[in-house]
């Protein structure tokens, strides 16, 4: 009795373990005997295998295998395996009932009896781990395609950092731009890329630390190749933590900005450059239309006072005061001559000249102008070309630079002036037409100056010398009168070394013209002449009235282009016409046009306080220049009626 209740316990004990085999869905449980042969079939075995337990006892569990593993021997080795070292364990791809392939996890353990030791079979269990099979595959692929792609990009440098800062990888980009391969990178510290100066500046390790702290660290500096080359780089570091938070290292990427940076820099160059021509223009336009006005007040004064002289008592007194009354009118005179020639309205003679032979013909007057303490020497290229310059303005123009060197070496120095031919090809940076140039340089010695001063030294009345040693008008006429000429004057300074003013001017072809000779004034027709005055200053109209008619002629006078061809209308026997040039609603040459219309032969004076630029017939009618005196009036009254 007590026997057959040990059996039934031992029975229901065997039933209820493999009741809770059979339950376990997610496992292919299952047993084989010595020779592989399958003798039992779980639940899970049947759900990913696809086989039911009437179809699977008794095969073999090679089955399960694929052709290349079962042609390999796989099954066999895998139950030696587990009979000798008690216990098989693996992965691989398996075969389901459908034909389709899955990836397990399989451990087979050997079933030997307790008392005799025999191999009763082996025992099975197998784990479909596909999903995290294909997760690892897609993670793979992805890694793989990440590495293809980093080492594919060519304009970045891409490469890892350990947290120490030696590289760990490196791709092509880092080749090309670094000038390093792989082997010759990796494993070397990043600062090697820095410059000297940053490395003592300790540069590299500040970038990781900031990359370590913040997260991330930006910012652009030059870089070192390979060859010693510089670079402009831009930088990007971003730190590699872990879960945990724990830092695995930075990742650098570095993007080569030269050109980018270079194109900029001329981008603000060319932006500066146009914001000084811009101011150059405003202010020229400015200072020529106040030189006009000065101009007309001058006209009026200087022809009063010849009125004056003219009609007052014989006193010395009264004739010593008109004296200083008129040396300071031309005074202002001269003057308004400089902002003139700033503003590029200056009237220019220019003729083919001799650059060698004017500076040896004013050689003596600038020596005696700069004093003992000053050296000049000369160094002139040969078989120099001549330029195409007005004679006069240039010798002051040469005598102003100079000037300017002597102030700059109070102490005594020396004074270089050379020049050579230059050929332009319409480079950004000096902004000149094509073609032949004649560099007229002068250099001294003197204090130079910073880029504030440099910026502002062309700009009118700008002067850095004391009150009342200097107009800080002379770099303006001479900058005016190389723009004039169609040339340009640059200037070049450091601070405590000396200063360089550079007068470019066009070389003369040809076809210039050469100077007209001068004539002589034809003498004053003995006639009385009937002069109609046009000008919209009354002051100028009065004065160059009372002028006129103290020259024994009748005089008729309108403030206005629309007045002057009403009193033609009413007085058609006029014998000439002097006429402002810049009259608001119609100007001069309108007007001299209109009466051209009426009477083909009518003589018409243009008068003028700046040299506009005419064109078509006015062009070719008499001009006087303002401020005039009487004996100018008598000159271009009697060229015109000859």
């Amino acid at each position: 009795m007590l026997e057959n209740n040990q059996k039934t316990a031992r029975i229901n004990e065997e039933q209820r373990f493999r009741l809770l085999i059979d339950a376990v869905v997610d496992y292919a449980i299952y047993m084989t005997d010595p020779t592989g042969i399958i003798t039992s079939w779980n639940s899970g075995a049947r759900r990913f295998k696809g086989y039911e337990e009437s179809e699977i006892l008794g095969q073999h569990f090679s089955r399960f295998y694929t052709e290349q593993d079962r042609a390999a021997g796989l099954p066999q080795r895998a139950l030696d395996t587990a009979l000798r070292e008690g216990r098989f364990e693996g992965e691989g791809w398996r075969v389901r009932k459908d034909g389709t392939l899955f990836w397990s996890h399989v451990v087979i353990d050997p079933i030997i009896d307790s008392q005799s030791g025999a191999l009763l079979g082996f025992a099975k269990i197998t784990r479909d781990l596909t999903d995290r099979k294909m997760a690892e595959e897609t993670l793979k692929q992805s890694e793989q395609q990440f590495r293809l792609l980093v080492q594919s990009v060519t304009d970045y440098a891409i490469y890892m950092l350990d947290p120490d800062g030696q590289v760990t990888n490196w791709n092509q980009g880092a080749q090309r731009i670094k000038g390093y391969l792989p082997a010759e990178a990796i494993g070397q510290h990043f600062s090697m890329f820095y410059t000297p100066e940053d490395r003592e500046n300790g540069e590299p390790q500040r970038a990781l630390s900031i990359a370590a702290s913040a997260g991330r660290f930006e910012k652009k500096g030059w870089r070192m190749r390979k060859d010693g080359t510089r670079f402009m780089a831009h930088v990007v570091i971003d730190a590699i933590r872990s879960d945990t938070g724990t830092l695995l290292g930075f990742a650098k990427i570095t993007r080569d900005i030269t050109d980018a940076t270079q194109a900029q820099l001329a981008l603000e160059q060319t932006r500066e450059a146009l914001f000084q021509s811009q101011k150059l223009q405003a202010i020229g336009q400015l200072t020529g239309g106040i030189a006009h006005d000065f101009n007309n007040l001058l006209t009026v004064i200087l022809g009063n006072l010849e009125i004056v002289r003219k009609r007052m008592p014989s006193d010395p007194k009264l004739g010593q005061l008109l004296d200083n009354a008129t040396q300071g009118a031309l005074r202002g005179v001269s003057l308004t001559q400089r902002m003139l020639a700033f503003a590029r309205r200056q009237k220019l003679t220019s003729e083919s000249v001799e650059l060698a032979a004017l500076v040896q013909g004013i050689s003596g007057l600038l020596q005696s102008s700069m004093g003992p303490s000053i050296h000049i020497q000369t160094r002139f290229a040969d078989a120099l070309s001549p330029v195409l310059a007005d004679v006069n303005q240039l010798e002051l123009a040469i005598l102003n630079l100079a000037t300017n060197a002597r102030d700059a070496m109070p102490h005594g120095g020396r004074i270089l002036i050379a020049a050579n031919e230059r050929r332009e090809t319409g480079a950004p940076e000096l902004p000149l037409k094509p073609g032949r140039y004649v560099c007229l340089s002068i250099t001294d010695e003197g204090e130079g100056m910073d880029d504030a001063t440099l910026a502002s030294a062309v700009d009118p009345f700008f002067t850095t010398k004391g009150v009342g040693k200097g107009t800080g008008l002379g770099l303006s006429m001479v900058h005016g009168l190389a723009e004039q000429l169609g040339g340009r004057l640059i200037l070049k300074s450091q601070k405590g070394v000396g200063t360089t003013a550079e007068l470019w001017l066009p070389v003369a072809d040809h076809s210039a013209s050469e100077t007209p000779p001068v004539q002589a004034s034809a003498p004053l027709s003995p006639q009385e002449l009937l002069v109609l005055v046009v000008d919209d200053d009354s002051l100028v109209l009065t004065s160059t009235r009372l002028l006129i008619e103290d020259l024994g002629h009748r005089v008729l006078c309108a403030p206005s282009g629309a007045q002057a061809l009403e009193l033609y209308e009413r007085n058609p026997d006029i014998d000439l016409v002097i006429t402002d040039m810049a009259m608001p609603q119609m100007d001069g040459a309108q007007l001299a046009k209109l009466l051209r219309d009426r009477q083909p032969a009518l003589p018409v004076i243009l008068a003028t306080g700046y040299a506009e630029r005419l064109e078509g017939f006015a062009t070719q009618l008499p001009r006087l220049t303002k401020p005039f005196k009487q004996i100018d009036l008598v000159q271009a009254i009697g060229q015109t009626m000859k």
